[in-house]
């Protein structure tokens, strides 16, 4: 489906999302080293997990709200709600304020309003886009996200670095202004549904059945062990702007990057990890096709496991490398790791559900993230603990434990398989 067949909604959304995942994706890789630096490495990790404790919880408030009071009206108002927040958090850093905790308090605040937006936003592309055109349109989506973590570090390396009150403003402004456009030139397309939700009995219902909700992943021992991998694995990949930056900030030294005779680019710290993050992201958004389809000339069990050893070689690697192009190298192999099942979770889980249990089987999957985000910045105060050298070591092992649980559970997800045929 052609971008100039889109919709409207869709059309605003892909470019006004584009420009605010930018100027986001300056500063956000850095906010874990500004929060190490102003409250020190233990209280930072305790107050990210915080701040994901609330996000969670908005994540599936956003969801319901999306439904009973519309998709568009929770997207203006997340898109205000989040803008006033880095507004916020940049006049905690002026040259008129520094105010830590008020900091703190907007980044949560943010994240928040973030959570909020995000369930509205899937669920417009669903409202609009028939069945057989949503995977592209999605991906036409996520396309943009990763353009945007290529450009945001390369220019918050450059600007947000020397100029972090200015570069927070903006982004504030940009959000406001995503808030209007969406007002003005955006329409309602939550879908007319014959329910009286005041017949429903109280509003935090839904929290109470969306927990009820997730008990299947109890009952199914493959799609069990298949949440446990990833909230283990995610461990390594989720310190990509967590442990990442604050190692490469501190380790990291001046060093020369490249050198044509009298020119060289130097980098150090802050504008090394932004290299690093684009590089990601670059190759994300270049290889993601690509890596998918050649993944799908193999069984299923070897690129899951392949896929957490590749990502257990690149942690323990970051773990003993300063050099920037050892950086570089070693999130290549951090990267390939994440595309190797990148095109292939989604289609897993779909094997495993029931078909009338397919909804509750893919919002327990995203158990994965939201359990794996709540825990991996306790990486920071381990550092503190045990120093870098351990905390990287202990990832490592968490890697291969991940790709020794993916084996076992596709030798049961392969035994119930082979029952299952017997059995027809």
């Amino acid at each position: 489906m052609r971008i100039r067949d889109w919709d409207s909604n869709l059309k605003v959304r892909l470019f006004g999302e584009a420009l605010m995942n930018i100027t986001f994706w300056m500063f956000f890789p850095f906010l874990t080293i500004y929060f190490s630096d102003e409250f020190g490495k233990n209280k930072a990790g305790l107050l990210l997990i915080f701040s994901q404790i609330f996000s969670v919880f908005a994540n599936l408030l956003g969801g319901y709200c999306a439904d009973r009071f519309g998709r568009k009206r929770m997207m203006v108002i997340s898109s205000i709600g989040q803008g006033l927040a880095f507004a916020g958090f940049g006049l905690a850093n002026s040259p008129w304020l520094h105010a830590p905790w008020i900091s703190f308090i907007c980044f949560a605040v943010a994240g928040v309003f973030g959570s909020i937006y995000w369930p509205a936003s899937q669920a417009m592309v669903a409202d609009v886009v028939e069945e057989k055109d949503r995977s592209s349109v999605f991906a036409i989506f996520y396309t943009s996200i990763n353009i945007a973590v290529v450009c945001g570090p390369i220019l918050g390396a450059i600007f947000y670095v020397r100029y972090p009150f200015q570069v927070m403003l903006i982004a504030g402004v940009v959000c406001i202004l995503l808030g209007f456009v969406l007002t003005k030139w955006t329409r309602e397309t939550v879908p007319a549904i014959k329910k009286e939700w005041d017949n429903e009995g109280k509003w935090y219902y839904f929290l109470r059945n969306q927990i009820r909700d997730y008990a299947v992943i109890i009952k199914d021992k493959t799609f069990l062990l298949f949440i446990i991998a990833g909230v283990i694995a995610g461990q390594t990949f989720m310190q990509l702007d967590l442990l990442l930056p604050v190692y490469i900030k501190d380790t990291v030294g001046t060093q020369t990057l490249l050198s044509l005779g009298r020119w060289s680019f130097e980098v150090k710290g802050a504008q090394a990890f932004g290299i690093v993050l684009s590089e990601n992201g670059l190759l994300v958004a270049l290889l993601t096709v690509y890596v998918t389809k050649w993944m799908l000339k193999y069984k299923e069990r070897n690129v899951f496991v392949a896929a957490s050893l590749f990502y257990a070689a690149a942690i323990l690697y970051f773990g003993q490398t300063k050099w920037i192009w050892g950086l570089i190298f070693a999130m290549a192999l951090f990267t390939f790791g994440e595309l190797m099942t990148a095109g292939l979770q989604q289609s897993f889980v779909s094997k495993l559900a029931p078909k009338h249990m397919r909804g509750q089987y893919f919002a327990a999957a995203s158990l994965r993230y939201t359990m794996g985000r709540t825990i991996a910045p306790l990486s920071i105060p381990m550092t503190t603990w045990v120093g870098y050298h351990w905390t990287f070591f202990a990832l490592f092992l968490l890697s291969l434990a991940s790709a020794g649980i993916y084996w076992f559970m596709f030798m049961i997800f392969e035994k119930n398989r082979k029952k299952a045929m017997g059995l027809q």
